[in-house]
């Protein structure tokens, strides 16, 4: 007799008896899943993702999600969903909603890119009221909306559990990120959220400036993702305010804005004092060979926590360039730089191959390789990086690969 509940035999009764089709990709998650030794010991994640490349797959429905949960109430060892890609919409997070209310085992849940909308998102947020058991969420790339996010806001009044949540892409707008800002200022729980490219339409910052005033009570947020938040300098200004006495984050994403050199001075200020900071992320905006500057003097006499940044796509010459690696030679702190996409020139090739013959700088740490034609030195792109896959599902193997992220080397917050 089997030492595992037999999952697979109770899915096949259930749809005999509901009168539904077994869907060939659960069938088959679920039997390697009664294989699988650590079941009982260490509880297991059922990978369901509907992007799976190397054996293509029937997407599950609301309809099949309802079938599964109700093989899933039966058993504690299930402590991980991964249902990201799949066609779920609004029908199937009602049966998940239904199932959370329940459920008191699973820990970790992806329903990314699922077609969820505002009702789906109010009736998930709405199960979480309750839920005591949840600590990862990821709704990324559904379509929620304001009202959606705005469910998400009160659920982080009321929720003591969840301490990662990621509403990125999610069509949020102004109202739901100033109260979803506002829920944090009281919310101990949560270390790690992702807000990223909200729908805002106006150009006076407001949810900058209410993040920022989060910051300034927030003692527990140790991971904020806010790329594509349209955020100018004067944003910039008011998070580094908020930073001085903030003592918990430890990882800032700004990627994606609009973000001068005039910006980075702020950073670069921050930089000198702040003593927690160990990620910053300035990919895709426009600090230019100023910005480097002020950041290369801040963590060469300065700055000694900062572990890894990203300047990549900055509109940095060679000055810039060659300043960051020379602030590498006197801060032993900072391990990971990366700055692909910036204007490289035989100065700026020699100081990185330098960095990295020497040992100074892994091969690993940075988006860089050097190569050598005709006695000139130049840099070809590696595929590394902080956060390189976020929307990616790997096929086969462990998806932490440090050296596409970075983040999760240094930051892991709850990670599951």
């Amino acid at each position: 007799m089997s030492v595992h509940p037999d999952l697979h035999q109770h899915y096949v009764l259930l749809c005999q008896n509901l009168g539904r089709p077994e869907h060939p990709f659960i069938a088959h998650v679920l039997q390697e899943a009664d294989k699988n030794d650590k079941i009982r010991t260490k509880g297991i994640t059922l990978k369901i993702a509907g992007n799976n490349h190397l054996v293509p797959v029937q997407r599950i429905t609301g309809d099949d999600l309802q079938v599964l949960t109700s093989v899933l109430r039966s058993t504690v060892f299930v402590t991980g969903l991964d249902l990201r890609c799949n066609v779920l919409a609004d029908a199937g997070a009602k049966h998940m909603a239904a199932f959370l209310q329940e459920n008191s085992t699973l820990q970790y849940l992806n329903l990314m890119f699922n077609d969820i909308g505002t009702s789906g998102a109010e009736l998930i947020a709405g199960a979480l009221h309750r839920n005591e058991s949840l600590v990862y969420l990821r709704m990324t790339g559904n379509k929620i909306g304001n009202k959606g996010g705005m469910s998400f806001a009160s659920m982080l009044e009321i929720n003591s559990t969840l301490e990662k949540l990621d509403l990125g892409d999610c069509d949020m707008g102004m109202q739901c990120l100033i109260a979803i800002a506002t829920a944090l200022t009281q919310n101990k729980s949560v270390k790690s959220i992702n807000l990223n490219r909200p729908l805002l339409y106006s150009q006076e910052e407001e949810t900058t400036v209410h993040i920022a005033l989060m910051l300034k009570s927030n003692p527990s947020l140790v991971e904020l993702h806010l790329c594509k938040h349209e955020m100018k300098n004067f944003g910039v200004e008011r998070l580094c305010e908020a930073l001085y006495e903030n003592t918990s984050l430890r990882y800032l994403d700004l990627s994606c804005n609009k973000i001068t050199h005039d910006g980075v001075k702020f950073l670069g200020e921050l930089l000198k004092r702040n003593q927690t900071l160990e990620i910053l992320d300035l990919n895709a905006n426009r600090i230019e060979d100023d910005g480097a500057n002020y950041l290369s003097e801040a963590l060469a006499l300065y700055n000694r926590t900062l572990q890894a940044l990203s300047v990549v796509s900055n509109n940095i010459s060679g000055k810039g360039l060659v300043a960051l690696s020379s602030a590498m030679k006197t801060n032993t702190e900072l391990s990971y730089i990366y700055i692909w996409g910036n204007k490289f020139d035989e100065a700026t090739c020699v100081a990185f191959s330098e960095l990295i013959q020497t040992g100074r700088l892994k091969p690993n740490c940075t988006d860089v390789e050097p190569y050598e034609v005709d006695g000139h030195v130049y840099l070809a792109e590696l595929s590394h990086g902080l956060q390189k896959h976020y929307y990616w599902t790997p096929s086969c193997g462990e998806e932490t690969n440090q050296d596409a992220n970075a983040s999760l080397a240094i930051t892991a917050v709850s990670e599951y």
